[in-house]
């Protein structure tokens, strides 16, 4: 029914289309799940300066970041504060598909969350969020960890013309 959550079956189908929707994941067996997929963490990057939005595109500045290197065995201690992680996984939306993306509990049950914004149809990219830590005490991520599990949305009607935006491609 369009205009509703895809289920597993649903979301496997598009992930063996062309293009696919999902490519550079992990394991399908893991990240798969019943009512979306589990984006894992490829980077973490600091966020260094201040960014700006204004009324106008030209007036939209984006935080400069600094990357961050993983310890041994793949792990990285954060301090309290935000982040912007970038996901091992490139995201191919048909023009009828829409995603939002939400937090494994695990983060949320230590304090820790991801926010995002919505993934327009007709994007394509290797995608980024923010992960806050508000835990006093930090928290630990390891690299390919799952953070974030990606909802997708068949729409009623394709859009005429998918996401144009300046992210697009992004991180490819």
């Amino acid at each position: 029914m369009p205009g509703t959550p895809l289920d597993r079956d649903s979301i496997a189908s598009l992930i063996y289309g062309s293009p696919p929707l999902l490519a550079d994941y992990l394991s399908l067996e893991a990240q798969l799940q019943p009512n979306g997929f589990d984006l894992s963490l490829k980077a973490v990057a600091g966020l260094t300066t201040p960014g700006a939005v204004g009324a106008e595109d030209a007036d939209r500045e984006l935080s400069e970041t600094e990357p961050m290197d993983f310890g041994p065995g793949g792990w990285l201690q954060l301090a309290p504060g935000p982040y912007l992680v970038t996901f091992n996984e490139v995201v191919n939306l048909p023009l009828n598909v829409m995603a939002l993306g939400r937090p494994r509990s695990s983060l949320l049950r230590s304090g820790v969350a991801i926010h995002t914004a919505v993934w327009d149809a007709g994007y394509r990219g290797r995608s980024q969020a923010l992960l806050v830590v508000y835990q006093p005490g930090g928290y630990r991520v390891q690299r390919d960890a799952r953070l974030m599990q990606l909802v997708f949305f068949s729409m009623e009607t394709a859009v005429g013309e998918g996401y144009q935006g300046r992210f697009q491609s992004e991180n490819l």
